[in-house]
């Protein structure tokens, strides 16, 4: 009996440390990703869609390249055809997605798009449901149900009463909003197919391929639509910005990604990225003066109200544990 107990305290104590690793590195990667789209916002200036996407994720597979060799050198997964194999279905829409965030920049701010990227998150609780059955129990809770049916309706008002910069038109131009939308598809598609990849072969390992595989598929991109040569033009501020914004908003919060997904699942943690707004509008208002109409205003707060209420949600624990950073 006392084996037992000491068991079941065993197995509560691990669950309690993988929610608070998971917690804290979804809230980390909340953090992280409130600046993206500002970054690219800016590098818009000087790179193409493109180019800056190519060098983001070039700079990043060098910055995680170390700590693959590492990891490889303890032992563990190692990196063959099927490890490729498994991270190169996720790498496809995330590529669509790296390209298609930065076009959408050419249509709205970067805080206005931050909050309608949070959108994702009725697909990622779809794609979740029909491909993983222990997240059921997270999307059946009513919280959780509330809580992304506003975020939803939230973002899609912030983007709806976006005037159109390029003309007199109240509403954005429906070029962008087709963008921004395809964006936010695929963002929840590869969130949802990194899952099982990650879960093999560890946090560091599955995004050391992920950027590899990314920058190889847009390499071929940059040498036929963009500018390979645009770092030579661009300047060294320009050129360290990208760089900054490569090893922080894509390798580290990446990895730290990985890990929430497996400790608390992959709905919870994509809708607990519905808080980046608040950080990406402050930020943008600050930098580039951007400001938000009033239906825009209410449409965020009903955003954030559909957050808090998904983040009450308890996730259950899962069999699967991460690779630790």
């Amino acid at each position: 009996m006392n084996q037992t107990n000491s068991i079941a305290r065993f197995v509560d104590r691990h669950r309690r440390t993988s929610l608070s690793e998971g917690y804290a590195a979804v809230f980390a990667t909340v953090l992280i990703w409130s600046t993206p789209s500002l970054f690219m916002y800016y590098l818009n200036r000087y790179y193409d869609p493109w180019s800056q996407n190519f060098y983001r994720y070039f700079v990043a597979c060098l910055a995680i390249a170390p700590l693959v060799f590492y990891r490889v050198h303890r032992g563990g997964p190692g990196i063959d055809l099927r490890a490729v194999g498994l991270c190169l279905v996720p790498c496809v829409p995330n590529v669509v997605h790296q390209v298609t965030q930065v076009m959408a920049l050419f249509y709205m701010g970067p805080g206005v798009y931050t909050i309608f990227i949070r959108s994702s998150v009725i697909f990622t609780a779809v794609l979740a449901l029909a491909f993983f059955p222990e997240e059921r129990f997270v999307i059946r809770q009513w919280k959780f149900q509330a809580g992304t049916l506003l975020g939803l309706i939230g973002a899609f008002g912030v983007i709806w009463f976006q005037p159109n910069v390029q003309s007199q038109e109240r509403h954005i131009a429906l070029p962008g909003l087709l963008i921004a939308f395809a964006a936010s598809l695929c963002w929840a598609l590869y969130g949802v197919l990194i899952k099982r990849p990650s879960a093999q072969l560890g946090s560091i390992r599955s995004f050391g391929l992920v950027s590899f595989i990314t920058s190889a598929l847009l390499f071929p991109l940059t040498l036929a639509f963009g500018k390979i040569d645009t770092p030579l033009h661009a300047g060294t501020d320009v050129n360290v910005i990208l760089i900054i914004s490569a090893v922080t908003c894509i390798t580290l919060a990446h990895v730290l990604y990985y890990v929430a997904i497996h400790q608390i699942g992959v709905a919870l943690a994509q809708t607990l990225q519905l808080l980046c707004p608040a950080g990406a509008m402050g930020l943008s208002a600050w930098i580039f003066h951007e400001r938000l109409t009033r239906m825009q205003l209410w449409s965020a707060a009903i955003l954030l109200v559909g957050a808090f209420l998904a983040m009450r949600v308890k996730p259950i624990a899962t069999t699967e544990t991460a690779e630790n950073i």
